[in-house]
This record gives C-alpha cells, structure tokens and sequence, in this order.
C-alpha cells in the first residue's frame, strides 16, 4: 500500500481523528509544560492550531472529523459531572465564601452578557451576532442551545465560546497579578465565571483551590446566564 493509499485509508477509520486529537493535545500539553505552563502556551489553543493545520492538509470537513472524534464529545458531560468532587471536598470553604460568591455570580454573568453585546453593538455587529455573542461565557453545550432557542447561529456561538475560554485562560494571571488579587478562591471563581471550562483547566493548573471555585463558577453560571439573557438581550439589542 503506497503512503497515499494509506493516509487515505487512514481518514476513514472511526478512530483516526479521535487519536489524532489526543496526539495534539499531548504535543499541546508538552509545549505547555516546558514552557512551565505560561500563560502564553495554552495546550487547547495549540491543539485546535494542530488539528487545524491536520485538517487543511488533509481537505478533511469538520463533520468527518467529529464522526472520528465526537468521543471526546461525549466526555464533556461526564468530565464537566466530576468536577463536583473537588467542590465536595472543599465544601467547607465555599460555604465560608457563599454570599460573596452569590454575588459575584449575578453581577459577573450580567456584565459578561451586557459588555460583550454592547461593544459589538457600538460596532456596527447585526443582530444574529449580538445574539450568537451573548451566551458565550458558557460552557459550549449549554451556550449553542440558547442561541438557536434565540435564534441565533449557534455555530458562531461555538467559535466565540472557544475564543472566550482561551482569551481568558490566556490573560487571567497576568490580569489577576496586576490587579494584586491574591485570593485563589476569588481568582478562581472570576475565571470559570468569564471563561468556563477553558478557564478553569487554567485555575486547576495554577492552584487546586482556583480550580475548584472556577468549576463551581462554570456550573451556576451556565444556569443563571441562560435565565438571564431572554431578559436581558432585548434590552440590549434593541
């Protein structure tokens, strides 16, 4: 079988594309740790640059390679469930913290709602984009069904989800250190609030107490942003 045939026989095998993102995250990953995990190396942003670049090359559309590769898919659930236990074991503390983080939670999602549309408003962004834009503060799932009940493009949505995880991942601890917020706990909480679950694989990296307010910050956020935003956006939008 000549390499050609191979590579092409390749594409089509159910388990190509789910190997080929776990390779590119692992190279990600390695990057990332020999940068000593700054800010700057963001394993997902090299790994969806990996698999882009795979991609193109190969003249692969998206849906083959989420036929591949929708395992992965399916453990969001599953590994977005398992990050009650942290919050379990650490209970105590987020007590301690409730009604300051009650409250960063309203104020944080109704900001991250208005700033975002706002600003794309100010900029000439038509509706859909407005619409597509208000959710994406929220884990991927949760964000694209709002905006298609809006309706929205929700696939937009998706793109603007990752975007946001990765930006906020990207600019948190030098954000946080510059501000001189030394809380892990408040760190925490602000990054899972703004940028999910990309933000918050950041805060476990950084410090498992940042970690476990971004998760619980992620889960109440991706109820309260959806109850939110029917209200909000037509305020907003106009």
């Amino acid at each position: 079988m000549t390499p050609f045939r191979l590579w092409v026989y390749l594409q089509t095998t159910p388990l190509f594309w789910l190997t080929a993102t776990l390779a590119a995250f692992l190279v990600a990953d390695a990057l990332a740790r020999a940068a000593h995990r700054h800010p700057l190396v963001n394993p997902v942003a090299i790994a969806i640059a990996l698999l882009g670049a795979l991609l193109k090359l190969a003249g692969t559309d998206y849906q083959t390679y989420f036929n591949g590769a929708q395992f992965v898919h399916f453990m969001l659930g599953p590994a977005t469930v398992a990050l009650g236990v942290p919050i379990y074991t650490n209970l105590a503390l987020v007590k301690r913290n409730l009604w300051p983080l009650v409250a960063s939670l309203l104020v944080g999602a109704v900001v991250a709602i208005a700033a975002a549309v706002l600003v794309a408003k100010g900029l000439g962004a038509p509706r859909t984009v407005l619409i597509a834009l208000a959710p994406k503060s929220i884990t991927a799932g949760v964000a694209m069904a709002v905006t298609e009940g809006l309706g929205g493009p929700a696939p937009l949505t998706g793109v603007l989800v990752i975007a946001t995880g990765i930006l906020g991942a990207v600019i948190v601890t030098p954000l946080m250190n510059m501000l001189g917020v030394t809380d892990y706990a408040a760190r925490g909480f602000a990054v899972g609030l703004a940028s999910h679950g990309i933000g918050t694989a950041r805060a476990f990296a950084v410090d498992p107490v940042a970690g476990v307010f971004a998760g619980l910050a992620m889960g109440l956020n991706a109820i309260v942003t959806p109850a939110v935003i029917p209200a909000l956006l037509p305020w907003l939008v106009g």
